[in-house]
């Protein structure tokens, strides 16, 4: 019972750790964490393959709800069963509220000009920089065939140039795949 207990400290500490930290220093939510959570998880930890934590931050994505409490969810869960699910939401969500509840006292006392301004421009371009980063590590790992490159890049075009709701091209992009499956599955074509 006890090695039990120092086993699952050795996982769930960890878990709440890392999601507690990418959670504090990471500005435009849970895609721009994405790197972040990944070196640790997996290259420092070892608690998941790149191609499973992959694969979660994938789903995080495309399920409704905020990123990096999804991306917790199933990290945590399959590095540590429900405690670790719980342990890394924890970490996820703890940073957002405690920041929120101090910014939102702190908003009035804060300048509106100056140097703060400035402070805010480049928190917002790092930020940039890091949903970039994350775009191009999930699309290296996910983008592996030609079906893969044109679903990718109706879904773009269907956003940034259509503008239709991107919960409507996630559906759109899910029934493609599936029915593409079906197609390939019956002409005895090779699976993507």
């Amino acid at each position: 019972m006890c090695n039990t207990r120092k086993r699952d400290l050795k996982v769930l500490w960890p878990l709440f750790v890392i999601f507690f930290k990418a959670g504090t220093f990471t500005f435009t939510g849970g895609l721009a964490m994405l790197p972040v959570i990944e070196k640790e998880i997996v290259e420092k930890q070892g608690l998941l393959s790149r191609e499973e934590f992959l694969e979660y931050a994938t789903l995080s994505q495309t399920l409704p709800g905020v990123v990096a409490i999804n991306c917790a969810n199933f990290v945590g869960k399959r590095a540590a069963g429900i405690a670790g699910m719980i342990a890394a939401s924890l970490g996820a969500a703890l940073p957002a509220f405690i920041l929120m509840l101090a910014a939102t006292v702190a908003i009035q006392y804060v300048p509106q000009t100056g140097p703060a301004i400035g402070a805010i421009r480049g928190i917002r371009a790092a930020s940039a920089a890091l949903v970039l980063s994350a775009a191009f590590t999930l699309g290296a790992n996910n983008i592996k065939s030609a079906f893969s490159i044109i679903v990718m890049l109706a879904a773009f075009a269907s956003v940034l140039l259509l503008n239709i709701s991107t919960p409507l091209v996630v559906l759109a992009a899910g029934a493609v795949g599936y029915a593409y499956q079906l197609f390939s599955r019956k002409k005895g074509g090779k699976r993507t």
